[in-house]
């Protein structure tokens, strides 16, 4: 019985992918025998297999090359190569994992086939090339040096990551954030410069604006970046025209790309912005020369170029900002940026700026992912790689996106453009420790601590206020009102248009606020925090109307298990809302007492903030009242003892 089919099975397998296998095994033929007539023995004690000699026929036809055909190989390497660098455009950095690969396959791969070939054809000796155990020596060392390459590119990856020693300390401090004060530090909203729509909505105003060009609506389409800038102190999304397709291109590429788009996301007007006698001629839909990615890594071709954004200056004027990346750790690890390169789209002119001195009306000079990638390699590694990996203590990461990405937003501070986003532990669970604003033209970042809702669970909530409508809820854009952290979102139908807006308290995420408008949005909000007693917590000016009188009917009902007492004065019908416990102290007054309060105008009831003494002083929230309670409670106490 056969015991090797395995063996001829394989040698089978070989044969049939054109392997020239001599010498077939057979595990029937006899060992041979020396002189004695004992069967030859190796090191093991067993018998001897038998010699099996394999060509590799590509190999072998290129070890028989003669030195022209060598030489003509050789060109036909490097002419490829340079083509392969022109189309591809790598850069030529010892730190970019293009770079590696580019080299690997165009480089090195060809060097040890053409190495390990003439090793093989100096050792066995072909047509063409005698046999010589010195060459071939001296070429099988020279087809190590190619593995050599690749072995030390191998080394750098392992010395980027954060287990090697000493890099995740290094990891942890790539950003630099600061704790603050959100009511000190985020200024009270403006309303007339808050975005109410976000990208995609910007997308669907863009695109059907493209009507407005009727001559070049074949021939251009808008491309989908649609950067988020402050242009003339609003948020607004640009994007440029691109060519069609590459028939348009060739028939448009003398006049240029002639329009920008450009959506007002506070307004939700949308505009085509024709260049006239400047178009794009610099743009990615550009197949050849003046590709914007190519044009600005061949002008420099030793920079790593990070995710590039098409911007406007405040003329108008379009320019590609192109953020340079620099390798802080190891080979390839602690992506940072210190230098951006800015492409006057027009005319391709380059400016090469250090970071700190990109104008202020750059506002994307860190691309988005990267600052985020950043803060998370210090909420992962702040502690040590293997805090990170099993203690996990202190391990805060960035929200996760309601479509599995990361989830973010932007917000207007200071004419720049800052990257916000929630925090949350490691775990990920529905719940926040704070968020995180991340300036994108500075990387200055400030860490605010707010225990509250994710951005997920606030658009749940959103959502459930209109579930009858079915709408659905954007990524929330963190402002605020009163002093307080709010959520504020635009609600959009199935067709992706506007049609309410909510606001959240973080912190209380069942107080959710809706109004067809903005305007009647926040008012419902704000009488939202007096009736919850939020806004005298919050000790900030709301705004709120004092108002006295006498009392002329006073009720009690309670709302979603919350009791409030409802007072009419004699001098109107405008019905106050007193909620409890925030104003506890209203269970003292009855019809025909005269009370001064502050409120907070709202329909259809107003809601109360602060009632004030007969003395003009406030009279103080709830929990005040109740601690007063408990000290005359404590007196009177001590009072029976010492009369005892």
């Amino acid at each position: 019985m056969k015991q090797t089919f395995g063996i001829d099975a394989l040698l089978e397998a070989l044969r049939q992918s054109g392997i020239n296998v001599d010498g077939r095994f057979d595990a029937d033929a006899e060992a041979p025998s020396d002189g004695a007539g004992r069967a030859g023995r190796g090191g093991g004690g067993g018998s001897q297999p038998p010699h099996v000699h394999v060509e590799v026929p590509f190999a072998d036809r290129m070890a028989a090359w003669g030195k022209k055909a060598l030489i003509i190989a050789a060109i036909v390497i490097v002419l490829v190569g340079l083509a392969a660098y022109w189309w591809f455009h790598p850069p030529i950095n010892i730190h970019s994992t293009d770079t590696w690969m580019f080299v690997a396959v165009f480089i090195l791969l060809p060097l040890f086939l053409v190495f390990w070939s003439r090793s093989h054809s100096y050792k066995e000796g072909t047509a063409k090339v005698e046999a010589n155990p010195g060459k071939a020596k001296a070429f099988k060392f020279a087809s190590y040096v190619p593995v050599a390459v690749a072995v030390l590119g191998v080394l750098g990856a392992v010395m980027s990551l954060s287990i090697f020693p000493g890099n995740a300390e290094k990891y942890a401090t790539v950003l630099q954030t600061t704790e603050d004060n959100f009511a000190q530090d985020i200024k009270e909203v403006n309303y007339s410069e808050i975005p109410v729509i976000d990208r995609d909505s910007a997308v669907l105003l863009g695109n059907r604006e493209m009507g407005s060009i009727p001559e070049y609506v074949s021939q251009f389409e808008i491309s989908p970046l649609y950067s988020q800038i402050n242009y003339q102190s609003s948020p607004v999304r640009v994007s440029p025209l691109g060519y069609a397709d590459l028939f348009k291109w060739f028939t448009n590429r003398e006049a240029g790309i002639p329009a920008y788009a450009l959506v007002n996301m506070t307004t939700q007007d949308a505009e085509i912005v024709r260049l006239e006698d400047n178009p794009i001629h610099y743009s990615e839909s550009e197949p050849l020369v003046r590709n914007i990615d190519r044009h600005v890594q061949l002008s420099y071709p030793f920079y790593m170029f990070d995710q590039k954004s098409f911007e406007i200056d405040d003329e108008g004027h379009p320019w590609w900002i192109c953020p340079v990346q620099s390798r802080t750790i190891g080979l390839f690890g602690g992506t940072t940026i210190q230098r951006v390169v800015m492409v006057d789209a027009t005319t391709g002119e380059t400016q090469d700026l250090a970071i700190e001195d990109v104008p202020q009306w750059v506002d994307h000079a860190y691309p988005t992912d990267l600052l985020l990638e950043q803060y998370n390699w210090s909420g992962k590694y702040k502690d040590g790689w293997l805090n990170s990996v099993f203690g996990q203590k202190n391990v805060v990461q960035t929200t996760p996106g309601t479509d599995g990405n990361l989830g973010y937003n932007y917000i207007a501070k200071d004419d720049d453009v800052w990257v916000y986003t929630g925090v949350t532990s490691a775990t990920a669970d529905n719940s926040i420790v704070g968020f995180v604003l991340i300036n994108q033209r500075t990387a200055e970042s400030h860490f605010y601590p707010v225990a509250g809702a994710t951005e997920e669970s606030a658009m749940q909530s959103a959502e459930g206020q209109v579930q009858n409508l079915r709408y659905q809820a954007t990524f929330p854009l963190l402002i605020n009102v009163s002093g307080q952290p709010t959520y504020f979102m635009a609600l959009k139908d199935n067709a992706g248009l506007v049609k309410q807006f909510a606001m959240l308290d973080i912190q209380r995420y069942q107080n959710v606020a809706v109004g067809n408008t903005v305007a009647e949005c926040q008012k419902a909000y704000q009488a939202l925090l007096a009736t919850n007693g939020v806004l005298a917590e919050s000790g900030v000016d709301t705004g709120a109307v004092e108002k006295q009188g006498t009392i002329a009917h006073i009720a009690q009902a309670v709302v979603e298990g919350n009791s409030h007492f409802y007072v009419k004065l004699d001098d109107g019908s405008a019905i106050y809302d007193f909620a409890l416990p925030g104003l506890i102290e209203i269970v003292g007054y009855k019809e025909g007492d005269a009370i001064t309060f502050t409120y907070v105008e709202a329909e259809p009831t107003n809601p109360v903030e602060e009632i004030v003494s007969a003395d003009g002083a406030k009279a103080g929230n709830g929990a005040d009242a109740a601690k007063e309670a408990e000290k005359e409670a404590d007196a009177t106490a001590d009072a029976k003892g010492d009369a005892a």
